[in-house]
């Protein structure tokens, strides 16, 4: 039965789809939020078959040679800048990572920022913090659109 570290606590549906995968014996998790220390990343890695790592562990020639028996580095992160790819090649072991797990993410964040920006959503927060609010005007922090749509509306045809 095969082991599995994983360097960082991963939401806990996906470790129960680990721990009940083919094969896999064990699953060790950094109990701790936060990155492992040098000696802990080397120390779990010694003791796995599979390593699931996240984009902040620096998984170089030391890391994985320290373990003869590492098969996999399943890297927790879009990119894989942090494993040395040409190393783990030379040594058969396999790397992957999440390509386009952040695509939505991405445009969901965009979208959010062109309504803040065309709404004026920070100004307004910091205006009313600030406590500059007295009454409502038509024109208060009218956002680029409103307006524009408002001068559509008054043109004449």
């Amino acid at each position: 039965m095969s082991k599995v570290f994983v360097t960082r606590r991963i939401p806990q549906k996906a470790l129960d789809l680990l721990k009940t995968g083919h094969g896999v014996g064990e699953v060790k998790v950094n109990p701790e939020n936060r990155v492992l220390t040098r000696e802990e990343l080397l120390a779990g890695v010694k003791w796995c078959d599979y390593l699931l790592c996240q984009l902040t562990d620096k998984i170089d020639e030391e890391v994985l040679k320290a373990n003869p028996k590492l098969k996999l580095v399943a890297n927790y992160a879009v990119g894989f800048n942090n494993v040395d790819v040409k190393t783990a090649t030379s040594l058969q072991i396999a790397v992957t990572n999440t390509p386009g797990v952040l695509t939505d993410t991405t445009a969901d964040l965009t979208f959010a920022l062109l309504l803040a920006t065309a709404r004026r959503i920070v100004e307004s927060d910091r205006y009313m913090r600030e406590g500059k609010y007295e009454s409502w005007d038509p024109l208060l922090l009218l956002g680029f659109f409103s307006s524009l749509f408002f001068s559509f509306l008054i043109s004449p045809i």
